[in-house]
């Protein structure tokens, strides 16, 4: 078991592919340590070729929403009337720092999805 850093998909494929064959391998043993290997340096690669960004602050909001069957009034505790709660999903107005931490705290969203610019 010889490997180096992932540098092409080909490189990428073949080891995509080893690891499929040992993936219930045990550990601490010669296929376990070369499994966790091949995971450490297959994730490197994914994450430099494939990069994953943050959502935009509202589709994250919406998307939160969704989840917990929530309607634009829910979010007036957050961000205060509902005619701002409006505007803000329709992107007309920005987010403050205090509806950042109240929207961050009430639908456990990230602050660093927040703040990002939209």
């Amino acid at each position: 078991m010889e490997y180096t850093v992932i540098k092409n998909e080909k490189q990428y494929n073949k080891a995509i592919n080893r690891l499929e064959q040992i993936f219930d391998a045990k550990k601490s043993t010669r296929e376990g340590d070369e499994l966790e290997l091949l995971s450490l340096l297959i994730d490197k690669y994914e994450k430099e070729k494939y990069p994953i960004d943050f959502p935009d602050p509202i589709d994250a909001i919406k998307f939160r929403m969704e989840q917990l069957g929530y309607q634009q009034k829910d979010l007036v505790s957050a961000i205060g009337l509902k005619s701002r709660v409006s505007e803000i999903l329709n992107r007309k107005r920005k987010l403050t720092l205090e509806m950042i931490r109240k929207l961050s705290t009430e639908l456990s969203i990230p602050t660093d999805i927040l703040v990002k610019e939209y």
